[in-house]
């Protein structure tokens, strides 16, 4: 038992022994210390690379180690940076680690140190470290040029939405440096007294040429250039296909593009890990895959995107049979074609023996699908029916495999149009009638038939007129398209009118209307409607005789000719409508007329209807007149004034009235105007009302006035005003008195106008008629004897008026009517010839002067008595006596006028038969013989033109006969 006992105390203290001898090992330091530290600087990647070596290692020893590194910035005692690297140490070994700073090196010195231990697995104990290596300083400065500024980095590559870190060091004294982050001033953070550091968070890409960072000291600027990558997205939709089971096609959506021009770097690599190959792609979004025959055939493919800053990577595995694309249809044809049905066939192409496809048929027209589904091995085909006639279609077709549906092939395409066919409805037709006396002109109009009711192209349409009193008297008007409307003059009678369209495969059916023998429309009341948000709603009531529809018809421009004539055909049921139209326009005034149609075809008019889209104010003012003005008041009248045609019902006026004293009239009220003058308002309720009598004014004033029209818009602009001066009190006085004696006077004047003829005949014409003449009427006896004509040889001069003309001037005449120019003349001697010897005595005689007749006779004052006894001298007396000697000059130069006498002759004025009755007068004398009296020139005979050379009167002569001037 006792060495028993003695086993586990000498165990024991042989365990304490060994446990003394491990604390005293690892206290002790360790000769694995890292030698030989070096540092060095990459700008280009502002990264510090650090090598070293363990010398103390046995030969071919490995030894799995662990070693600490730390990096302290401008002073040893700031350390920013601790890490563990682990690796296996071998006997000699270099060993490399690199760190990155996100300041760049340049900014600030750096220092580095490390140490080293055992790494040993499964030891949760501290480690034993080496002793630390001195410390390696890494200063970028120092290879610095002479300038005074510097920027780090120059340039840099980052990613978007990554932080930056950028720092600019000075040699100067002076801290005068501004930067800017795209013309934007930022401030930095101060490392040092010359050195600042910028920190960016969240840098956005700006451009694809770089994002600028400027820092300037005085003319000193410097700066860098940061080149922002978008994020590599991870590619999208990647798969794998095949169209002929020699090559697979694989595809993705790579997103957005990250290369820059300065930075290419995004590539895609495909990788298939049962065959292990590896295959780079020509392009950013597909790659094509050789499949070896009768080989493999399910795919395992990754693909890896990457550029300088990110790698990603997607995967899929598949079938091959189940990825297959078929190819395009092609051969695709029409087989038949009707106006109704056709039918196409194609061709698919096939890859594998006995491969069956589902081929997709569409059929699309007139916005409508048709769709039917085909199974196919090499050549299909489908029909369609119920097609429309003379309508364009386009059918395709698309396949894929029935068993493992994969993909549609691409639409393979063909277009046709179906035959044309007879059209199948009337056309719309409507009618504008204007009556005159005993005919009507009707313009008809018809509306296009739609695409479905044409069934082909309208080459013409035919207008049918027949005359129901004359039924067999037919009129046919073929009309060419594409008119939409044609003239027809009809007589009195009443006319039925058909319409057909007609294309190349038939006539559709014909639309009816009635023309009435008085196509006049009855007068009916118009009514107002309003204009909504649908258009113009209105309604009217139905009427007593039975209708088979009704016609809504207006004009979209009612200002125009033609004025684009519209129109709606509503059932019999229908007794509101709402008239929309893109033609209507603000301010104008549409009129609809409402049409019942009668069984027999005949429209007559029911109701009228007239309203505006929007109401404006009125775009001119009236005309307006002054009538009746007194001296205190005046009528105002504009019954001229158009409002039909005015932009909005006129629904009153504004009378303006004007004056130096401002004073209004009792219905007026005073209102400032827009010039800022104060005038006078007077509202006139009633559109029709176009007339005002403006009162209580003053005599002698001045007003002035200014009708304005309103509608529900509001009054037009105020226009001009007309000036009136109000009369004194006693002028209307004056006017009455005026007037008349105006009027008379005008009477007069035309009187004399028209009677001018008959007062020249009677007061002075051209040759005098003694039987007219009332001057000698005064002389006749009382009884009046029946008119003779006097016979030259009966004629017994008793005195001749003979005047002398001056030498070598002669009298001119223009004509018979024209009076000759007046001549200075001496004073014509007067001659009276004593009677013959068997003349009665000598008594009293009378001169006549006829100026009409002679325009050479002296002045009225020429004839007067004689004042002292002629004596003629015994030639001339015995000329004058005898009867023959008279007459024998008289028969040269009758007619001729004096005019035509020669200068220095002596001209004829008048002669004049006195006294003794002649031949037939010797009946008309009294049988109770008078007593004796002077002997009288009772009686004008005739007048004689003779020449004045006849005779030349004697101073000495004596003569009882005493002229007398008439």
């Amino acid at each position: 038992m006792a060495p028993s006992a003695a086993l586990p105390a000498t165990f024991l203290v042989a365990l304490l022994s060994l446990r003394t001898c491990l604390g005293k090992a690892l206290s002790e330091p360790s000769p694995l210390t890292p030698e030989s530290l070096e540092v060095s600087i990459d700008s280009s990647q502002q990264s510090l690379h650090l090598q070293w070596s363990v010398h103390s290692l046995a030969y071919h020893q490995e030894l799995k180690m662990v070693f600490q590194i730390e990096i302290s910035r401008m002073t040893t005692s700031n350390v920013i940076w601790v890490e563990n690297y682990s690796t296996t140490v071998e006997w000699k070994q270099v060993l490399h680690w690199r760190w990155d700073s996100e300041l760049p090196l340049e900014c600030v010195t750096h220092f580095v140190r490390l140490r080293g231990a055992v790494e040993e697995a499964g030891t949760p104990r501290p480690r034993s470290w080496s002793d630390w290596s001195s410390w390696e300083e890494a200063d970028a400065q120092k290879s610095l040029g002479p300038d005074s500024l510097f920027v780090f980095p120059g340039e840099k590559l980052v990613e978007e939405g990554s932080n930056v870190t950028i720092c600019y060091v000075s040699r100067s004294h002076e801290n005068n440096v501004s930067c800017s982050l795209e013309g934007v001033p930022i401030l930095g953070e101060q490392l040092g007294p010359n050195v600042s550091v910028f920190t960016l968070n969240n840098v956005p890409f700006i451009r694809k040429t770089g994002t600028n960072f400027f820092c300037q000291q005085t003319q000193d600027i410097r700066g860098s250039v940061l080149f922002v990558l978008k994020v590599l997205e991870e590619p999208k939709n990647f798969s794998c296909e095949t169209r002929d089971f020699k090559t697979l096609t694989c595809t993705w959506d790579p997103g957005t593009d990250t290369d820059l021009p300065k930075y290419r770097s995004q590539s895609y690599t495909l990788f298939e890990a049962f065959s292990g190959e590896k295959r780079p792609c020509g392009h950013k979004n597909q790659c094509v895959w050789q499949v070896a025959p009768d080989s493999q055939e399910t795919y395992n493919f990754t693909l890896v995107a990457e550029n300088y800053l990110r790698k990603r990577s997607v995967n899929t595995v598949f079938d091959l049979a189940h990825r297959v694309h078929p190819m395009t249809p092609s051969n695709m044809h029409l087989k038949s074609l009707g106006a109704t049905n056709a039918t196409v066939t194609w061709k698919v192409h096939s890859i594998r023996h006995h491969f069956t496809y589902l081929c997709q048929v569409e059929l699309h027209g007139e916005g409508k699908v048709i769709q039917h589904n085909v199974s196919v091995e090499e050549e299909g085909q489908c029909s369609f029916s119920e097609l429309e006639p003379f309508t364009r279609y386009v059918a395709r077709v698309r396949c894929a495999v029935a068993r493992h549906f994969w993909k549609w092939s691409e639409w393979a395409g063909w277009n046709f149009s179906t035959l044309a066919a007879a059209p199948s409805e009337a056309p719309d037709v409507w009618r504008d009638v204007k009556s005159a006396l005993g005919s009507c002109n009707v313009t008809l109009f018809w509306k296009p038939l739609s695409k479905s009711h044409a069934r082909g192209e309208i080459l013409f349409h035919n207008v049918v007129v027949e005359n129901l009193h004359r039924p067999s008297s037919s009129k046919l008007f073929p009309i060419p398209a594409p008119a939409s409307g044609t003239e027809v003059a009809l007589d009195g009678c009443s006319h039925r009118v058909l319409v057909t369209a007609n294309n190349s495969a038939g006539t559709s059916p014909a639309a009816v209307m009635v023309i009435s023998g008085d196509p006049a429309d009855r007068e009916v009341e118009e009514e107002r409607v309003e204009h909504t948000e649908r258009g113009f709603s209105m309604s009217w009531k139905p009427p007593p005789e039975d209708v088979v529809g009704y016609v809504v018809d207006w004009c979209d421009r009612p200002r125009d000719s033609p004025c684009g004539l519209r129109w709606r055909h509503l059932g019999p049921n229908s007794t509101s409508t709402v008239i929309s139209s893109g033609a209507f326009r603000p301010g104008v005034r549409y009129n609809f007329r409402i049409y019942g149609i009668s069984p027999k075809r005949m429209a007559y008019l029911l109701e009228k209807k007239t309203g505006y889209t929007e109401e404006k104010e009125p775009s001119d003012t009236p005309q307006v007149l002054v009538y009746n003005l007194t001296s205190q008041s005046f009528t105002l009248s504009w019954k001229d004034y158009p409002t039909d045609s005015q932009p909005g019902f006129v629904r009153g006026y504004y009378v303006y009235l004007k004056s130096k004293a401002e004073q209004c009239q009792p219905e007026f009220q005073k209102t400032v105007l827009p010039d800022g003058s104060v005038g006078c308002q007077y509202e006139i309720n009633d559109p029709e009302q176009k007339t005002l009598v403006v009162g209580n004014l003053q005599p002698e004033s001045s007003y002035e006035f200014s009708v304005i029209p309103y509608t529900r818009a509001g009054a037009g602009a105020l226009g001009a005003f007309t000036k009136v001066t109000m009369p004194d009190e006693h002028s209307h006085v004056l006017i009455r008195i005026i007037l008349p004696m105006t009027a008379c006077l005008l009477l007069i004047a035309i009187l004399c106008y028209l009677k001018s003829q008959w007062m020249k005949e009677m007061c002075y014409p051209d040759i005098p008629d003694p039987y007219k003449s009332s001057v000698l009427s005064l002389l006749k006896p009382k009884e009046t004897a029946p008119p003779t004509i006097m016979h030259v040889n009966d004629c017994v001069p008793d005195a001749l008026e003979v005047v002398k003309k001056p030498e070598g001037s002669k009298t001119q005449f223009a004509g018979t009517k024209k009076s000759p120019p007046e001549t200075a003349r001496s004073r014509p001697d007067y001659i009276y010839l004593l009677p013959t010897e068997n003349a009665p005595d000598p008594g009293p005689c009378i001169c006549f002067e006829n100026l009409t007749y002679n325009q050479a006779a002296p002045n009225s004052g020429s004839c007067a008595h004689v004042l002292g006894p002629h004596e003629a001298p015994p030639s001339q007396l015995g000329l004058l006596a005898s009867p023959e000697n008279f007459l024998k000059p008289l028969g040269q130069n009758y007619m001729n006028t004096l005019a035509e006498t020669p200068a220095g002759e002596t001209a004829l004025n008048y002669v004049s038969q006195l006294a003794s009755p002649v031949s037939g007068d010797k009946d008309l004398l009294p049988t109770k013989s008078p007593e004796p009296e002077p002997a009288l020139c009772c009686e004008y005979r005739m007048q004689m033109a003779m020449p004045l050379g006849l005779a030349s009167p004697s101073p000495n002569e004596s003569s009882n006969c005493s002229p007398t001037a008439i």
